[in-house]
């Protein structure tokens, strides 16, 4: 039985082709890829690739400046953070809500809208295994290079589940009896329903958004669309602590607002959603609100 793809890129000693992250004493990392016959070049000194090659995973190198650095294969979530950028990626503690909330299972069918840098397609790639379908769409063709060539950096070349297509979603999709959709755009609403279409019963919506406005219509637009349950929407945030000794406080700084995420299951054909019976508050739906089923001044208290 063949390994999965990218497997063996992640085990064993270090070889020409892989990625390795350094370490320095104050935490700071640099990655780069191994050559034989070259040199890595810091401000501290300098070493041979070749001193890596054939090492394990976890080895410590000194440079010409007796600087030492621990050398480890980047993870995931280092990879996507330093990988070249045309849009902005989606954070790893966003990417590991989305695998878990959206419930990506290995052998999964899943369609991804707005591929950005490629850090979400790695992870989905990585959840639905090479038995599973990824079909992403993007609408720029810069990004969708960018994308490519980040996705196939980390894997060692093309991945067998992955088809990227350069257009907009509700324009080209095709698929069908799709487990999983998961749309990071600006107007994830403008995709509902195309992706009602695709999606088979059970099957859940996650919708990636960085505004609160974006946040409402998307809720709303859901609840309008009639053929999903009562949307979850939510955020994440991470604060890491300082531990010495006994000095154990949380860290000055966190990872706080990237985005919030609403997941949905879409519902049989031809079934109603069961009635609200959260009552909201009063003005909810007031003069102001100007999102779906708002018709000409708001519909008061609904639900």
């Amino acid at each position: 039985m063949s390994e999965p793809t990218g497997a063996a890129r992640r085990r064993g000693p270090f070889k020409v082709g892989d990625q390795v992250q350094l370490t320095d004493p104050k935490g700071r990392h640099y990655t780069f890829t191994l050559e034989a016959g070259k040199n890595f070049h810091t401000h501290k000194g300098s070493f041979p690739h070749d001193e890596l090659i054939g090492a394990p995973e976890g080895s410590v190198v000194r440079t010409t400046g007796n600087v030492a650095y621990l050398a480890l294969r980047p993870l995931l979530p280092d990879y996507v953070l330093s990988m070249p950028r045309g849009a902005a990626v989606v954070y790893p503690k966003d990417a590991g809500q989305i695998l878990a909330f959206a419930d990506i299972f290995p052998g999964a069918r899943v369609v991804e809208a707005g591929v950005g840098s490629g850090s979400l397609s790695s992870f989905l790639l990585r959840a639905v295994g090479d038995q599973g379908m990824l079909h992403s769409y993007e609408r720029r063709a810069d990004f969708a290079q960018i994308a490519q060539e980040n996705v196939e950096r980390y894997f060692g070349g093309p991945h067998p589940a992955w088809q990227l297509t350069v257009g907009d979603l509700q324009d080209n999709l095709s698929d069908t009896d799709v487990d999983r959709v998961i749309l990071d755009m600006l107007a994830p609403w403008e995709c509902l329903d195309a992706v009602s279409k695709a999606l088979v019963p059970g099957g859940i919506l996650c919708c990636y958004v960085a505004t609160t406005t974006q946040l409402s219509k998307t809720v709303e637009s859901i609840r309008e669309i009639g053929c999903f349950a009562e949307p979850q929407p939510w955020e994440s945030m991470i604060r890491n602590w300082h531990v010495e000794g006994l000095a154990v406080r949380p860290d000055h700084r966190m990872i706080g607002h990237t985005g919030f995420l609403v997941t949905a299951r879409r519902l049989a054909d031809g079934v109603e959603p069961p009635m609200r019976r959260r009552r909201p508050a009063k003005g909810a739906y007031g003069e102001d609100y100007e999102g779906p089923g708002s018709g000409s001044g708001g519909s008061g208290d609904r639900g």
